[in-house]
């Protein structure tokens, strides 16, 4: 569906993305997904592209310029790649760039930033916890101040990226119970007491590096805490408004990779001495699966206007971001029941994309939790 608020510069780099993904990512995909991991060597050049400098002045190493259009472009064309383990790991510098970005000393943005955005090193954001993820205002990870010195306690899980990430953006409580107590810092992987292994076995993202974070009187410079002491939670949630809508055009573009798949194979595939596209039921099924990928795009391309012109729009991404995942589901399975046995074996996109629905559905805030937000967002 054409997009009343594209233009040049926004076609090109959305080109340029599609390219990159075409030629260094799909080609290799089953191969990575199957190993568990894949070379450091592509962050790098996905980074080269500019993928996560937006809204990061350019002496760090970012763009200079921000633009919700050209975010969501660059993420529906990962997600079209089929591979979601490979998107997680490169990614996962996303959600922490912003924070560190906004509230990091002069001295961690020099040192850090320019390493993040080009690939030289990984970055993370340690939020969720074995207690609970996206209930973060019960976080149970404690600093306390020790002199010039913040010392932190605690274990964070389901880290995406967590096992080659140099840095972290590591979440903490500081103060009382609550939203009001919690703490923003900048941990390296090298600290003392901070140690991490990794998450195997997992329904989908075969290929990203998973990790369980371990702060065990870990201590921190007190120079390393972002932001005010007890401000970490509203700065948190606003981070994860850019993350969702990431993961809302992520969607969209797995969706469409889905669709596409489909009606390859409906129109190669033949039964009953005719072609399946010709079968009304999958033709319905088809137009089914259109029509939500609209609506989805629709959707996504409100938000991005509205965040553009200055206005982030909490509720309608709560929204989109449960919406988005409950359509892929659909989308998925239908594509699945297309596909057949062939949909059923490892090595294909639609098999992947399949497994990978779910933890589309609750990263980054789960679908419950994100009608939740939306009710309360809207002032009921």
């Amino acid at each position: 569906m054409r997009n009343p608020f594209d233009n040049d510069e926004r076609r090109a780099f959305r080109a340029t993305i599609a390219r990159f993904v075409k030629q260094e990512i799909e080609p290799f995909g089953d191969v990575w997904d199957e190993a568990g991991t894949f070379p450091w060597a592509v962050h790098a050049r996905a980074c080269a592209l500019g993928l996560f400098g937006f809204g990061i002045d350019e002496s760090y190493g970012g763009l200079g310029f921000d633009d919700a259009f050209m975010r969501t472009g660059s993420a529906e064309e990962l997600g079209r790649s089929g591979i979601g383990g490979v998107v997680a790991s490169i990614g996962a510098r996303g959600i922490m760039v912003g924070l560190v970005n906004a509230l990091a000393s002069e001295e961690l943005k020099a040192r850090s930033l320019p390493e993040i955005l080009s690939g030289l090193k990984g970055g993370a954001l340690a939020i969720t916890e074995p207690s609970g993820g996206s209930d973060v205002a019960n976080m149970q990870t404690r600093a306390r101040r020790d002199g010039d010195s913040y010392v932190i306690n605690g274990v964070k899980t389901f880290i995406t990226g967590g096992m080659n990430a140099a840095y972290f953006v590591v979440a903490a409580r500081t103060g009382q119970v609550g939203v009001e107590g919690i703490s923003l810092f900048f941990v390296e992987a090298g600290t003392p007491g901070f140690s991490r292994t990794a998450i195997a076995r997992k329904m989908g993202w075969w290929a990203s590096d998973t990790a369980t974070l371990y702060f065990d009187e870990c201590r921190v410079s007190a120079s390393h805490r972002m932001g005010e002491e007890n401000r970490g939670f509203l700065a948190t949630m606003n981070n994860f408004n850019y993350e969702r809508l990431f993961m809302c055009a992520q969607m969209l573009g797995m969706a469409k990779r889905c669709l596409e798949e489909s009606v390859g194979y409906a129109q190669q595939r033949s039964t009953f001495n005719k072609p399946l596209i010709k079968h009304q039921v999958i033709r319905h099924k088809i137009a089914d699966m259109s029509a939500r990928i609209d609506a989805m795009e629709a959707l996504i391309n409100q938000i991005c206007w509205c965040v553009n012109e200055g206005d982030m729009p909490v509720a309608e991404i709560s929204k989109a971001k449960f919406f988005c995942s409950t359509n892929l589901e659909f989308v998925a399975n239908e594509a699945m029941q297309i596909l057949g046995g062939v949909g059923y074996l490892r090595g294909n996109s639609v098999e992947r994309i399949y497994r990978e629905t779910k933890v589309m559905a609750t990263g980054g805030g789960s679908a419950e939790i994100m009608r939740d937000l939306a009710v309360r967002q809207m002032g009921l």
